[in-house]
């Protein structure tokens, strides 16, 4: 399934700052951590849990966000379906890094061990 432009310009444009409370409910509702999210997020994007709280204030866009993000080499590396669209397939890179983050929340929601989860 491909991602259609808007579809893509949507997703740029979303905040952070909207969805991180959805992640948190997430994963506490399954009995993992707000200190798991935070470790996950930070091998993605390498953001610490300082520069989380900056961006939230900031209300930054997804686009920035993944902007001002280090990717972890081995993002690539977290494949599956997500939201009904195929991650290895997505050829937007914006949409596929939201993507993973979604991808890595969910396998931490889902009770997957810390190092599948990060690709240890």
């Amino acid at each position: 399934m491909q991602t259609t432009p808007e579809h893509n310009h949507r997703i740029a444009k979303m905040t952070f700052a909207s969805v991180y409370p959805h992640y948190i409910t997430k994963v506490e509702s399954k009995g993992r951590t707000n200190e798991d999210l935070l470790q996950v997020i930070e091998w993605l994007t390498g953001f610490t849990e300082s520069d989380l709280k900056t961006m939230i204030e900031e209300k930054v866009s997804f686009e920035t966000f993944f902007e001002k993000a280090t990717l972890n080499p081995n993002a690539p590396l977290v494949k599956g379906v997500i939201c009904g669209y195929r991650i290895e397939e997505i050829e937007n890179p914006l949409t596929r890094n939201v993507r993973y983050l979604d991808k890595l929340v969910d396998a931490l929601a889902k009770g997957r061990k810390m190092e599948k989860i990060l690709r240890t």
